[in-house]
């Protein structure tokens, strides 16, 4: 293994196809050469969220041409690599597979090592790409299928702290963009359309906040908002732009409160994390992002956010993930087997629910 290590990495684990080029030279900060993503937001908007066998299709229709672009971006051919990453897991089926079975194609016409990658790894790992953060810290999670707080100590070493038991809030912010009548990917729009409300108009609850632990929920809060919709609707026959962006700012920040409020209870119960970071879809709104900020200067910690384009699904914190394992001397065989289901935390038990990634991990 020589001392510069360039992988391409190729994501498909939802309604993202994407490919991406890291290189990391020996002592030095790693380069992310390129990074291509290419959505599919168009072809799922009349359905009101991601359909798996659209998405699936989509994904085996682009994935060759998004790696060709990554390629080329970067300005090298597939023999400058040195090994393959792709996620291998969680994520919906056909799409996981998709992705599994290029890079497999790739593999066996190069001979080019092939390293599957946990999806959740790859948002988990994103710190040490973007901020060179050192282990161990301290792991927020939060993205349109997945939340869970994690205390990562090494490139596989997780411990699970707590997770949703239901809906995901990226997943939650969905569902509400659509009882609000917002477009899809709800996220952006619900916040958009909050910045205009009063978050105190409506007494939304506050989900296991009163009980201990780390662990979330959030279908009971969507629930919330659905009442106080119809509610409205029954007194005056409709919703005003004005009710629809207090419903959000109300919406919104009971998951900031939630999420901050189990990220104090999570660094308490870390006292040897350097830093608190976030990733995931739900880490790019602003208001969260703020109130965890707080969190962790509240604890003396460091903060960490990956760049906004790195907060959502992206094929270069997968090559990153991989650069990293196959640095340790992970390798992957032809039987690598795409996983609807894949824990980071295999020794806690499977958290119950079923996102728009499959049922959590």
């Amino acid at each position: 293994m020589g001392d510069t290590l360039t992988v391409l990495g190729l994501e498909s684990s939802c309604d993202d196809t994407a490919a991406a080029v890291v290189r990391q030279r020996a002592g030095c900060p790693p380069e992310i050469l390129s990074s291509v993503v290419l959505g599919q937001t168009t072809l799922h908007a009349p359905f009101g969220g991601v359909v798996p066998e659209i998405a699936a299709r989509a994904h085996a229709e682009k994935i060759d041409l998004c790696v060709q672009e990554a390629l080329a971006a970067a300005g090298v051919v597939l023999g400058d690599l040195d090994a393959v990453a792709v996620t291998a897991g969680p994520g919906l089926i056909g799409g996981v597979l998709a992705g599994v079975m290029c890079a497999k194609g790739i593999c066996a016409a190069t001979g080019l090592p092939l390293v599957g990658v946990n999806h959740l790894a790859g948002h988990a790992l994103t710190p040490r790409l973007t901020d060179g953060l050192g282990f161990p810290y301290l792991m927020l999670l939060a993205s349109g299928g997945h939340c869970q707080f994690l205390s990562v100590a090494g490139v596989a070493d997780f411990t699970r702290l707590g997770g949703t038991i239901d809906d995901a809030p990226g997943e939650a912010f969905d569902k509400t963009a659509k009882l609000l009548g917002l477009p899809q990917p709800g996220g952006p729009e619900v916040e958009r359309a909050a910045m205009a409300g009063d978050p105190g108009r409506f007494a939304f609850p506050r989900p296991l906040m009163d009980r201990p632990g780390c662990d979330m929920s959030f279908s009971g809060l969507k629930t919330a908002l659905l009442r106080a919709r119809d509610a409205i609707i029954a007194e005056k026959g409709g919703i005003t732009v004005q009710d629809r962006a207090d419903l959000c700012a109300a919406f919104q920040a009971a998951v900031r409160d939630v999420l901050a409020g189990k990220a104090a209870r999570a660094v308490a119960a870390s006292p040897g994390a350097t830093a608190l970071a976030v990733a995931g879809g739900v880490a790019a709104n602003r208001t969260i992002r703020a109130a965890l900020e707080r969190v962790a200067g509240d604890a003396g910690l460091r903060f960490v956010a990956p760049p906004l384009a790195l907060c959502t699904d992206n094929a270069a914190m997968i090559a990153w993930a991989g650069l990293e394992r196959f640095r340790l001397g992970a390798r992957d065989g032809m039987d690598l087997v795409a996983r609807p289901r894949w824990p980071l935390d295999e020794t806690q038990p499977a958290l119950i629910g079923a996102g728009k990634k499959g049922a959590k991990a």
